[in-house]
């Protein structure tokens, strides 16, 4: 898989060891909604086929589940219990997202994640996120577009070290009918050792943060890979 690097720094339980697996994993995201950019998803293990994660949004008085409050993006599990909650900093000039662990109203519950633009002004991608659960601080930076469904997660090393892809969207291809889907169904790889619900947690803030409208020109190289196979 593209992008090499040290396995330590791609190895992170961010919300549970049950989520990181010993091998790359692949997941088949598909929207199920079209009304909402971000919201309505299921994603779909490529290996087995089997549901691993839905997203829904909790509704006013948390209507979804649990006490949340109204607008955000609940993570939840093949079985429908609450893995993740997002929930939009307010007031926040950088449109910053913050990750919860479970339904995020356990009292003095802190984000484990927090995600923001690079830029005030709000061009282009420039995604930073930043670990903030104990023993896991560091940042990682989201190379591409979000709406074109190709970009990188990349673990921001320190100057001289390499750095890591530890997931990536990409477009998916129909291998039988060799045709590109559209945006609405796309691949989310998550590197070996990496934990795939705090992947699926970058996706969900992505297309709250960037939206859905198709941005900015991509670089040769990530254009090279903006599609996968499978």
């Amino acid at each position: 898989m593209k992008g090499s690097g040290g396995e330590a720094a791609a190895a992170a339980a961010v919300v549970g060891e049950e989520h990181c697996e010993e091998e790359d994993r692949e997941l088949t995201v598909r929207k199920t909604t079209l009304f909402s950019p971000g919201d309505g998803l299921e994603a779909y293990d490529h290996r087995t086929g089997d549901l691993a994660f839905r997203v829904e949004t909790y509704g006013r008085g948390g209507a979804c589940g649990g006490g949340a409050a109204a607008g955000d993006l609940a993570l939840l599990g093949a079985a429908g219990d609450p893995v993740l909650t997002v929930r939009r900093r307010r007031p926040s000039l950088h449109h910053r997202w913050d990750g919860f662990l479970g339904d995020g109203v356990a009292a003095g519950a802190k984000p484990l994640f927090s995600a923001r633009r690079s830029s005030i002004l709000g061009t282009g991608s420039g995604i930073l996120v930043d670990l903030l659960a104990p023993g896991t601080a560091k940042e990682l930076r989201v190379d591409g577009s979000f709406p074109r469904r190709c970009c990188r997660v990349v673990v921001a090393e320190e100057e001289g070290e390499e750095e890591t892809v530890v997931a990536e969207v990409r477009r998916k291809v129909d291998e039988g009918a060799h045709v590109l889907l559209g945006r609405d169904v796309f691949v989310l790889w998550v590197r070996a050792g990496f934990d795939a619900a705090f992947a699926m947690g970058i996706v969900l803030v992505l297309g709250r943060i960037t939206g859905d409208e198709v941005d900015g020109v991509l670089g040769e190289e990530l254009l090279l890979e903006a599609t996968s196979p499978v």
